[in-house]
Formats: structure tokens, sequence, C-alpha cells
């Protein structure tokens, strides 16, 4: 299991970047980008054993990503809806992010291996360090629960009739989950992502 490499390797990112960047307070995220769409997902549901429960579906393949990044142990959340998931609205994603940050905050953004997320491709703005989580480990990103949240109760069983409406429906599930006090917090915090911060 990547857990233990991947708090180690926490832990000394976490100290260089202290180290490098004196005097500011370094916060640590975890980002990930979720597809949202025609083509929606069927969720979780009791029903009888060997059926499928009934349920909406489109044949249609309109989406688009929410880009997101969660600071575990608070309620802190930032997110952008795009069409597309590249370096492009990768960069812009960054770049909105390090904005919205203090002036004496650094960021350490833990990401999967996504192409598009390679520090060598992106412009890393200088509030930020972008760490690498093991490769096929998408269970130790907090980010993922989110999805499952989203997905299960405000964007599954939807028909959406084409981008307005996915934007319009992506925007209003994030803002309805961070509006709720706690639920980001409740559900992004790993014991051993506490461990590590402190």
């Amino acid at each position: 299991m990547p857990l233990r490499p991947l708090k180690r390797g926490l832990e000394v990112s976490l100290k260089a970047v202290a180290d490098t960047h004196k005097g500011q307070r370094i916060t640590l995220w975890f980002q990930d980008e979720a597809r949202i769409g025609q083509k929606g997902r069927v969720c979780h549901r009791w029903y009888r054993k060997g059926q499928r429960p009934p349920g909406l579906a489109d044949k249609r393949f309109t989406f688009a990503y929410i880009f997101a990044a969660v600071c575990p142990g608070t309620d802190e959340a930032f997110a952008w809806v795009m069409p597309s998931a590249n370096k492009v609205t990768m960069q812009h994603f960054l770049d909105e992010f390090a904005a919205e940050r203090e002036a004496d905050e650094h960021a350490v953004m833990v990401l999967d291996g996504a192409g598009w997320h390679d520090a060598r491709a992106l412009d890393v703005p200088a509030n930020m360090t972008l760490v690498a989580l093991p490769a096929y480990s998408p269970e130790l990103n907090p980010v993922e629960r989110l999805w499952l949240y989203l997905k299960e109760r405000f964007l599954s069983h939807r028909l959406l009739d084409d981008y307005d409406a996915i934007l319009e429906a992506a925007c209003k599930a994030w803002n309805n989950l961070t509006t709720e006090p706690g639920r980001v917090k409740s559900l992004c915090s790993y014991d051993w992502i506490t461990e590590v911060k402190h």
C-alpha cells in the first residue's frame, strides 16, 4: 500500500517547503477533477437482488469538469468548472487558486499523475508547490470522497440538455456542498493527513 511512502514523502516535502519559505504559513491542499455531464453516473441504490433499479439515462456526450482543491481538516475548498481537462485549464485553475492565497501563505498541493498535472509543463505560481500522489492510489486523495457525495446527492439521475445546463448543475452542486457547515471537513479529514500536517 502506498500510504507509508506518501506520508513520508509529504513530511519531507512540507519540511523542505517550510525551510525554503521561512516566515510563511504552509498549508496542505489536495486537488482533483471530476467529469460531469450527460452520460451521468448511476448512483448506488438499494433494490432487488439480481435486478437493476430503473433510472434516467442519456446517450449524449457533452461534459464539463470540476477542478477542485480542499484543505483537509477545514471547510476550505476552491473550485472552477471548465469545459475540458488539459494543461491550459489546469494552468488557469492554478493561477486562480494562487491569486486567492493570503500574502503570507505558501500552498503545498497534492495531486495525481494526470498528464496535465506535470509541474514541468506548467508555470507553477511562486506561492505553490506541487506534490504527486503515488501512482494508482486515488483512495489516498480525499477529494475523491467529494465527487462521490456530489454525484450521489446532487448530480445522478438527471438529464441535462446542453453544456450550459451541465455548467449550472455542477456549480449549483458545488455551492450546495460548500455551504453545508462541516461537510467538506467531514468528508476530507483523514487521520493520516492530520498526522502529516502536525
